[in-house]
């Protein structure tokens, strides 16, 4: 009897702490797509303008900006006008590039087999982009 007063209690407790997770589950999700990683990449190196970027990605500026309105809206992107133009930044740059170093570093310990998860992998996302 005991054992089910307190089950409420336990649950109650994974649901705080699944709460608790929850931003760090959306900066992964906001990290998760290939372009953006792209994009903080050549971030990386300094401001960039959205037509400096499509030229590197080699895509359309209308994709460009839209995975950096994400980024922005996430907080991992600043903008400031120049012009009739915007340069974008890391807002945090030291540590988001630790934290993309440690995630190369899991990669490279793993073999990169996380590519073949079912669920998250390059051919469910594949899958995931035709639907």
């Amino acid at each position: 009897m005991k054992a089910q007063r307190n089950a409420p209690a336990a649950m109650a407790s994974a649901g705080s702490e699944t709460a608790a997770l929850s931003p760090a589950a959306s900066l992964f999700h906001s990290l998760s797509d290939p372009t953006r990683l792209a994009i903080l990449r050549h971030l990386a190196a300094g401001e960039q303008r959205v037509v400096d970027l499509t030229t590197r990605l080699g895509l359309a500026q209308s994709t460009v900006s839209a995975h950096l309105a994400c980024l922005r809206d996430c907080g991992l992107v600043n903008s400031r006008p120049q012009g009739r133009a915007s340069l974008f930044s890391l807002s945090a740059g030291p540590r988001l590039m630790a934290l993309l170093a440690a995630a190369e570093g899991l990669l490279a310990e793993t073999g990169d087999i996380v590519d073949l998860c079912p669920t998250h992998g390059a051919a469910a996302r594949a899958a995931a982009d035709t639907c």
